[in-house]
């Protein structure tokens, strides 16, 4: 066996290796239901996926002060796409901006009226979509199962990360 048959052989077999055929199937499921939950949310309310996602972020703690620097860190975007994202979203009449009382660099993003309006309509939306196609197709134990494996996932990243 020469040197390249070795090599696409062992290629091959890392290829389909279970670990890379588990983690491929999370990544598709987590894939096409951000998908799905994005389709809706523009159909339904006029708004995408990470729009939402900031909304539930501004929304979550109304009393809550949240920075255009926080909300980058925690959807994981540069400053330039926060700024454009907060940009768009405030020309839609969803958040405004207003300078930080306790650091003038700081700029807090909050949500308007019809940002909360927005994102009440959107949130029965993406439940409707979660319930169908996370929720729905797993029985109740094993869900219980899966989504606790998913918090001792996110908290082994989050420690692995320290």
């Amino acid at each position: 066996m020469n040197d390249t048959t070795r090599q696409d052989d062992e290629a091959a077999r890392a290829a389909n290796s279970p670990l890379v055929h588990d983690f491929g199937l999370l990544i598709k499921a987590a894939t096409r239901l951000e998908q799905r939950i994005d389709t809706a949310l523009r159909h339904e309310c006029g708004i995408g996926h990470t729009m939402f996602e900031v909304l539930i972020r501004l929304c979550r703690q109304p009393d809550e002060e949240v920075s255009q620097r926080v909300l980058a860190t925690d959807l994981t975007l540069t400053s330039s796409g926060i700024t454009r994202l907060v940009d768009r979203m405030e020309e839609a009449g969803l958040v405004r901006r207003v300078p930080s009382p306790e650091d003038r660099r700081s700029v807090l993003v909050e949500p308007t009226a019809q940002g909360r309006a927005v994102f009440l309509r959107a949130a029965v939306v993406h439940a409707d979509v979660v319930e169908r196609y996370f929720v729905a197709p797993v029985a109740g134990d094993d869900y219980a199962r899966l989504t606790g494996s998913l918090r001792e996932i996110h908290q082994a990243l989050r420690e692995g990360a320290d």
